[in-house]
């Protein structure tokens, strides 16, 4: 039996009765698809997902990679190619590709529960695949003869990487000493060394094209002075694409890791051997704002996938909890001759399934709003409304972080804390799949900068640096609904509650900063804090997602026939988050507003 089950049908309640999406279809940018369509697309990715693509799910983990020092190529198991084959062969690499290359436009919140499904049940499919987003961006940002390397990219079905990190140079991406010397021909020879880079090699590709961060000779320190250059694997005819002699970029060996185990991840050489030759894109120096455009989308794939394998983890350990018998009931455990049930009806197996139900849940309509305002920046464009689309940009960018950060943070945390928890001992095994869930997903905390980066980040360029407007504009928003009346007075009240202490939250931090201008060490007491305010924001966010859905369930449920129980589910499930989970934030307040300096003061040798 596959390990994967998708949750189709809180996946369509989400993109039609919560957020919508069928008024973003059937009109430009979106003309050729309607619900009907984008219904049927759901529903064929739910099946190639929990049998082609989930089949090897497991064999990918225990095998993993071989890597082969002499020649640098990495071979995969045989199982996971052909699970890539079908997702290939099927053709849903269009959603990703270029439209003027064979891509298929699709709103992007549709893309997106169609990701989750994938990033569920085999998430280096979806990885391995990224190659197609990466083309978009060749195709977009690349000059003419560039945009030849991303029909080559698309139509040869040719890999990608995206290279920043160094082993000096982490997260810190503006210490990076890869170096680019101009050949004065429209070609660069790149000499580093760059580690931890995601589908490093594989054998499935013909040809791989590596986006490479590197700093020109003259480019001045720090991340301005960076540069984006593409770099195959193989050189090869702009024309035709036919592979010519090997470039100078080498796998130079593979990390052996704690889980993910089937995606390579590698340390690169370039330009030891030989020289590596590339192309640097566009023919600007804007290395950090181009490589931001695949950054945005690796951040919101890696909060997907994780958001994705706490709702497998859920499924998983509803499933086990139904038909697992374990004890006797609760109220008469004294009577030895009682029935013994199964483990859903003892207390704290329920409180478990529903932390995880709310948070899956909650975490889902999360992404896909978010994929929602990235719709409406399309249609705005499309529209000529510039002001609309600055502003759902800005939303965009606001809600990249929480996405992220918090999506990772809370999902990783649940899967290990609830979701295995609720299989007792047996959830540590190799019996089920959720030893491999907790391992595969706590990469997700780290990838693509760690959740006290994306705390960091969230606070000074999302917040400080926009003056708190997109914030502002948003929890405006959250209250307007808060104070709309109607059914979950009590849940909305509280809503409101937690809103006025995030402010606080905020407002605090603000001024710390503000005061960090005439006394430094200030600005240590809102780095304490800046990921304890995303984690609020993303409750609080999760908090308005599920009563708003609370609500439509309420209204539905009265005629709801065969699916009371779903709606039944959804009430319970935000009932169960807001009163659960809103009161930390007024305990975070607290915390906030007594936080000083003092850890600072600490000597190193006391901790």
């Amino acid at each position: 039996m596959s390990h994967y089950i998708a949750n189709l049908r809180d996946i369509e309640f989400c993109l039609f009765d919560l957020l919508g999406r069928e008024k973003v279809m059937g009109i430009a940018p979106y003309g050729d698809v309607d619900r009907d369509t984008s219904v049927g697309m759901l529903e064929e990715m739910k099946r190639l997902c929990e049998n082609d693509l989930a089949e090897s799910f497991v064999e990918g983990d225990r095998v993993g990679t071989v890597f082969n020092k002499e020649t640098g190529n990495v071979t995969l198991p045989e199982s996971f190619k052909k699970s890539y084959k079908a997702y290939v062969d099927g053709e849903w690499w269009r959603l990703d590709a270029p439209v003027e290359l064979g891509g298929m436009k699709v709103p992007p919140s549709v893309r997106w529960a169609m990701a989750e499904m994938v990033l569920g049940s085999n998430p280096a499919i979806h990885i391995y695949a990224s190659g197609y987003a990466f083309a978009q961006v060749a195709h977009v940002l690349g000059t003419e003869k560039q945009k030849k390397i991303a029909k080559h990219m698309v139509e040869k079905h040719w890999g990608a990487t995206m290279q920043l990190t160094e082993p000096d140079a982490g997260s810190d991406v503006g210490a990076g000493r890869t170096k680019a010397v101009d050949q004065g021909d429209g070609t660069w020879h790149i000499t580093g060394t760059k580690r931890y880079i995601t589908s490093g090699d594989a054998d499935f590709y013909d040809n791989i094209v590596h986006f490479v961060l590197a700093r020109r000779e003259g480019g001045g320190p720090g991340t301005k002075g960076l540069s984006l250059f593409l770099i195959p694997k193989f050189m090869f005819d702009f024309e035709t694409g036919e592979l010519g002699k090997r470039n100078g970029v080498f796998v130079t060996s593979v990390e052996h890791k704690m889980g993910l185990n089937v995606s390579a991840t590698c340390e690169v050489n370039l330009g030891e051997k030989e020289p590596a030759v590339g192309y640097l894109l566009g023919d600007v120096h804007e290395g950090i704002f181009q490589m931001f455009k695949v950054i945005e989308f690796a951040r919101m794939m890696v909060g997907t996938k994780a958001i994705a394998t706490l709702s497998a983890g859920y499924q998983q350990a509803l499933l086990y909890a139904k038909q697992r018998v374990q004890g006797g009931d609760m109220k008469i455990m004294n009577d030895k001759a009682s029935p013994r049930v199964t483990i859903i009806n003892h207390p704290d197996v329920r409180r478990s399934l529903m932390v995880q139900k709310s948070y899956s849940e909650g975490m889902r309509a999360l992404v896909l709003y978010t994929a929602s305002i990235q719709d409406e920046i399309e249609l705005a464009i499309q529209a000529g409304d510039k002001e609309r689309a600055e502003d759902m940009e800005h939303l965009n960018d606001l809600l990249l972080p929480v996405v992220k950060g918090y999506g990772s943070e809370k999902s990783w945390t649940l899967l290990g804390t609830e979701s295995l928890q609720t299989f007792g001992g047996a959830g540590f095994t190799e019996d089920w799949p959720l030893e491999q869930y907790v391992r595969d997903a706590k990469i997700d905390t780290l990838y693509e900068g760690t959740t006290a980066i994306q705390g960091l980040d969230f606070f000074f360029r999302k917040v400080v640096k926009d003056g708190g407007r997109t914030l502002g504009l948003l929890g405006k928003e959250i209250q307007k609904f808060a104070e709309s009346g109607g059914v979950h007075q009590e849940e909305k009240q509280a809503l409101v509650k937690a809103l006025g202490d995030l402010n606080g939250i905020v407002a605090v931090l603000v001024g710390h900063a503000m005061e960090s201008q005439s006394e430094p060490e200030k600005i240590y007491q809102v780095g304490l804090n800046t990921s304890r305010c995303l984690m609020a924001v993303g409750d609080i966010i999760t908090a308005w997602l599920l009563l708003r859905q609370a609500d439509i369930a309420a209204e539905k449920l009265p005629n709801a026939g065969k699916d009371a129980d779903f709606y039944t589910g959804k009430i319970a499930s935000a009932k169960f988050f807001v009163q659960n989970y809103l009161p930390h934030i007024t305990a975070d307040r607290k915390i906030v507003e007594a936080t000083n300096g003092a850890i600072m003061e600490i000597p190193v040798n006391a901790f």
